[in-house]
């Protein structure tokens, strides 16, 4: 079931901790934060490695469980979903990008689309058929019958984007998508995921330490030691930035 359309936020954190144990250790991956997530808005979450971004994001989707904290997911508090209920949301209306693409190498190109498809319920000839459009919508068909394995890092990151929305999700989390390529291609990137989020009217929430994320970003926080230290415009985030001369 899609969640109603006038839902303000998809994704609602507050005062979220996360910590971490290992016998008599405890590490504090995440601290008080506060944030949300709308239809519409691409969020960048902009930080170095090991400032908690992934966590961050593991907690958006229902992977983790804060330690203490109100999280909400599409209107709802993650611990009133069921386990089983978790699965279908992170099936069917979140689609994901990850930072190694993990595509299954044994799967052609159109398959791994397929397969999102398919665990959503779709029939395999249907999956094949919508993955195959959305291949061409991409300007990748000629990849369907390829093992990821034989194309490029950039192309590779395309399959990744378009098997992340082959379910028409209302959120798409994207852990560093841009991380392993080269300028150009990480810049389209940024472009597909700014108007997936604007013209399709869904939420894109991205971390990332790649500064030319901000050009595209609604919002931007900066995340260091697992807290959120600023929270601006991606227009002011992005003079900031030049201003102190990091950008």
């Amino acid at each position: 079931m899609r969640i109603a359309s006038n839902l303000k936020n998809y994704v609602e954190l507050e005062g979220v901790n996360k910590t971490f144990v290992d016998g008599d250790m405890e590490f504090h991956a995440i601290k008080d934060v506060c944030l949300s997530a709308s239809p519409g808005e691409l969020l960048v979450l902009l930080g170095p490695s090991g400032s908690g971004k992934t966590t961050l994001l593991t907690l958006i989707a229902g992977l983790l469980s804060p330690t203490s904290g109100a999280l909400s997911l599409f209107g709802r508090p993650v611990g009133d979903y069921s386990n089983k209920e978790l699965q279908l949301l992170r099936a069917r209306r979140i689609g994901f990008i990850f930072q190694d693409f993990l595509l299954i190498d044994s799967l052609l190109v159109v398959e791994n689309i397929a397969m999102v498809l398919r665990f959503s319920g779709m029939k395999r000839s249907d999956a094949l058929a919508v993955a195959g459009k959305l291949l061409d919508q991409f300007n990748i068909g000629h990849l369907a019958r390829k093992l990821p394995s034989t194309i490029s890092q950039g192309e590779k990151q395309r399959v990744a984007v378009a098997r992340a929305i082959a379910n028409n999700p209302e959120l798409i989390i994207a852990d560093e998508p841009t991380a392993s390529l080269e300028s150009s291609q990480g810049f389209d990137i940024i472009k597909l995921l700014h108007s997936y989020a604007a013209e399709e009217k869904r939420c894109v929430i991205v971390a990332t330490h790649d500064l030319r994320i901000t050009d595209f970003a609604d919002r931007v926080m900066m995340v260091e030691d697992g807290e959120i230290r600023s929270e601006k415009s991606g227009d002011f985030m992005k003079t900031e930035l030049l201003r102190r001369g990091i950008a």
